[in-house]
This record gives structure tokens, sequence and C-alpha cells, in this order.
């Protein structure tokens, strides 16, 4: 069986936003860093829907996990100056 390949862009329509690479690159400039040990899910900015895809589909090990984790990644790391 193959998995399915998801991406960012898929990731950002599927939480319902903006997800052209342009709008993907500003979301994340404008959220990080998230202060460490704090958990992508419980960021201030999600609404509780989006938070609770995130946790579930963190939780169920499913298919979007690798893209969480990248999300998750990309959020965690401060800014170049």
């Amino acid at each position: 069986m193959e998995l399915p390949n998801h991406d960012l862009k898929e990731l950002f329509d599927q939480l319902g936003l903006p997800s052209s690479r342009a709008e993907i690159e500003r979301f994340i400039e404008m959220h990080r860093p998230l202060p460490q040990g704090m958990r992508l899910a419980d960021a201030p900015f999600w609404t509780p829907a989006q938070a609770q895809f995130l946790n579930e589909e963190f939780h169920d090990d499913a298919d979007w996990v690798p893209l969480v984790d990248q999300l998750n990644a990309l959020l965690h790391v401060q800014a170049p100056h």
C-alpha cells in the first residue's frame, strides 16, 4: 500500500490557511520562533479546530505527521538575522 505524499501547501489547505508559497513563508516568518518546549498544537495562533486537527493527526500517527513535524521544526527555528 502506498502512503499519501502530502506537502506543506496541502497541510495549509487542510488547516484552512492561505497556501501559496509566499503565504506559507509569511505565516512562518510571522509566527516564529515558538518558545522552546511549546508544542505546535499549543501555539496561541491556532483556532480550536486547527489545534485539534494537529493534535489528532500527531497522536493518531496519521499520514500528515511528517508535515506537522516539518511545520513544527520551521516554527521553532530562530529567524536568520
